[in-house]
């Protein structure tokens, strides 16, 4: 935990000097994006690893809790007072719901730190092990750059079709105006940034807090399933998996306590002490549960035979009266820290998935049967390998999986707008949703808007359909 909060200190000691300095005179003022020079802040080696490390530190669980909200994985229990999320939860949404949007900010000011250490990385001097390890570092900065890239187009883009309006990439730092590049273009720039890192980050490098190999890999294999390029998604998620296999059943909950590393492709580290920010705080916080698993949710899964349903949900019918028994278990967290626990951004389980539904679609029923029967098998004590009986039961069956495997991981909307599919909401699900239960492609909610104030500033920025 103190090496993340040093790295954190000493990315905020790097920026100090700087600002102090563009302070000495009022008369001799850099423009507002120029404030962090990059040839003044970035000198050495050791000063590009603090930029990299500020980067990481933007990202945060936003576009998990919004996913929760919107869909048919969580309800709003009754319990819950505080009215936080409620607006998203009932799709009241409009480009001022801060709520829905704050992950586009998120992104693009990682992306900006991102270009800032890249712009000033060609001129610093490195010697000896120096040039590996700045290798290293600009590879994991242009696959950074590449997932949120890609993290916004999920969000934001109109529709994943090439000519449907995506995301402005940006590969520089500036205030500017830019417009929106279409879904194909962005993707585009992330391939070719994905395929860059992969030439530049060692095999050797296995810290899973940072973007490795198989990390790169995990992304090109999901970019790949949004592109429908089936081939290249059967390749990396292959790729991921051979690099890191299924966790044991036994040791499964444990990658939730984080306790174990089993199958934990790339995560985001998280610190004690701020109780008040926690990703388990968002659906349970000071014994109120604030969104739990949605009865459709919990009804898919074995009880008695499935490890991901007790190291998802918590049942608790001690409550009392009025009081939601099922509880998001899986950031519940351990200790002295309830609802701290760290965010897996990728894990091996998902690469099963991925690989079954190309399999699938490139018309391999066999082996997308195989990918889909074996992580079953890996999460179900007993469970016999099932036959299906055509590409669309195997497909219906894969998404059921993804449903259960990825909850709370902040998929589930973005796989139902992959085939134009709506969110729907059980009647029990749906006690306080005020008629919030279809939710159809087109609608308010099912594509998230670009921010008010970002189309507000940006003359260029095209605001999405229908609002």
């Amino acid at each position: 935990m103190i090496r993340y909060i040093q790295h954190t200190v000493k990315y905020l000691a790097l920026m100090l000097p700087v600002c102090l300095l563009s302070c000495n005179k009022q008369l001799d003022l850099s423009p507002t994006d120029n404030i962090i020079d990059p040839e003044r802040t970035f000198r050495n080696v050791a000063d590009l690893n603090g930029g990299l490390l500020g980067a990481y530190s933007r990202l945060t669980y936003n576009t998990i809790y919004t996913v929760s909200l919107v869909t048919d994985e969580c309800m709003l229990p009754s319990e819950n007072g505080t009215g936080g999320g409620v607006a998203s939860y009932r799709w009241q949404i409009d480009p001022g719901n801060g709520t829905i949007t704050a992950s586009f900010g998120e992104y693009y000011v990682t992306i900006d730190r991102v270009n800032r250490v890249l712009a000033a990385l060609p001129k610093v001097p490195a010697k000896g092990d120096e040039i590996a390890q700045r290798d290293q570092y600009q590879g994991e900065l242009l696959a950074l750059r590449a997932y949120c890239h890609f993290q916004l187009l999920q969000s934001y883009a109109q529709d994943y079709t090439p000519n449907a309006l995506g995301v402005p990439y940006m590969d520089v730092s500036k205030i500017s105006s830019p417009a929106r590049n279409t879904f194909a273009e962005v993707m585009t720039r992330i391939e070719d940034d994905l395929k860059a890192a992969k030439k530049l980050i060692p095999a050797s490098f296995d810290d899973n807090t940072h973007i490795t190999l198989a990390a790169v890999s995990a992304i090109q294999a999901r970019v790949a399933l949004y592109e429908k390029k089936w081939a290249d998604a059967v390749t990396y998620a292959t790729e991921t998996i051979l690099a890191m296999p299924l966790a044991a059943r036994n040791k499964f909950s444990a990658i939730w306590k984080d306790t174990d590393e089993s199958e934990v492709i790339w995560k985001l580290k998280q610190m004690a002490g701020t109780n008040d920010d926690l990703i388990g705080g968002v659906y349970f916080k000071k014994r109120v549960a604030l969104y739990v698993p949605s009865f459709e949710l919990v009804k898919l899964f074995d009880k008695t035979n499935d490890i991901r349903y007790t190291a998802y949900i918590e049942f608790d019918d001690s409550r009392g009266a009025g009081k939601s028994v099922y509880l998001v278990n899986k950031y519940a967290g351990s200790g002295g820290n309830p609802g701290l626990a760290d965010l897996k951004l990728f894990r091996t389980g998902e690469m099963y998935l991925i690989r079954a539904e190309a399999a699938a679609e490139l018309g391999q029923s066999a082996n997308a049967a195989s990918d889909l029967n074996n992580l079953r098998a890996a999460r179900i004590e007993g469970y016999t390998p099932q036959p299906f009986a055509d590409k669309d039961a195997l497909i219906t069956a894969i998404y059921t999986e993804r449903f259960k495997e990825l909850a709370f991981e902040g998929h589930r909307l973005f796989d139902l707008r992959r085939r134009s599919l709506p969110v729907t909401r059980e009647p029990e699900d749906a006690v306080n949703a005020l008629g919030a239960v279809l939710l159809k492609p087109g609608q308010r909610g099912y594509v998230f808007p670009i921010p008010d104030a970002e189309t507000k500033a940006n003359k260029n920025m095209e605001q999405n359909k229908p609002y």
